[in-house]
């Protein structure tokens, strides 16, 4: 079992847009809140967001009054999905956000949403504080799949197929918190780039799914999306059939959102 590579992770995730769209359960409300009331998000807002995906945050953040709105895709995939859904309502920088060209104190707003631990967090915190205005803000954050207390009956029941596949980023070091709940390490990260007035909160929400939308949320794991096509529809057909047959066609799953703040001083 290995950690899968970054340049890996950024290239797997364009495999099937739709299915990510489909399985995906979007962003924590209070996420939203947090961007409005405290990094200042509405209308007139000059965002630049850090691996946009499917846009399930960019949409949000286009309703809120990001404009204008810069998105940061390196998937050739997902780059054209994004186009196609938006048009002209925003800016596409296809690359890396290592490689990126941003233009300089330009932005209110950074934000990126269940990515940045596909990006090398020291490098892109620094070009987000070089692009961000001065007291303009960051955030970021993850959504993880879990509540803090014990696996729920879906992980438990769905665990022994995923045994043995190679893990993302996500899941941390060895000995240490998961990446996203890793706050020593994540506030130390942010402060030694030059950012201030850090914060973190997690927010405990729920999400539910259909069989179809539990087998496309498990598609798109990425240990899952690198595996051979024959093992990867064997483990998500399974993964459909206890969905149906043992939870009635109904997953109920709790999540947290971890999310980390920051302003670039004045």
């Amino acid at each position: 079992m290995r950690q899968i590579e970054r340049t890996e992770g950024r290239r797997l995730f364009g495999a099937d847009p739709a299915a990510y769209e489909l399985g995906r359960p979007g962003h924590a409300p209070r996420v939203y809140e947090v961007l409005i009331e405290r990094c200042g998000l509405g209308p007139g807002t000059s965002v630049v967001e850090i691996g946009a995906g499917t846009g399930q945050a960019t949409r949000k953040l286009l309703a809120l009054g990001a404009d204008q709105l810069v998105v940061v895709e390196p998937n050739p995939s997902l780059a054209a999905h994004l186009a196609d859904a938006h048009g002209n309502r925003l800016k596409l920088v296809e690359a890396p956000l290592e490689e990126a060209e941003l233009e300089p104190t330009a932005f209110d707003l950074a934000a990126a949403a269940s990515s940045f631990h596909w990006v090398d967090e020291r490098v892109g915190l620094a070009r987000l504080v070089a692009a961000l205005r001065p007291g303009g803000w960051c955030a970021i954050w993850w959504t993880l799949f879990g509540d803090g207390g014990p696996p729920d009956p879906f992980i438990v029941a769905t665990s022994p197929l995923l045994d043995g596949l190679d893990t993302s980023p996500t899941k941390g070091e060895e000995g240490r918190p998961r990446h996203a709940l890793d706050r020593e390490r994540r506030v130390a990260a942010l402060v030694a780039a030059g950012f201030v007035d850090v914060e973190h909160e997690l927010a405990k929400w729920e999400a539910q799914w259909d069989s179809e939308g539990i087998r496309a949320l498990y598609g798109s794991f990425s240990p899952i999306l690198r595996l051979d096509e024959a093992r990867r529809e064997r483990i998500l057909d399974e993964i459909a059939r206890i969905a149906s047959d043992e939870f009635g066609g109904r997953v109920t799953r709790g999540l947290t959102t971890s999310l980390y703040i920051a302003r670039k001083p004045w």
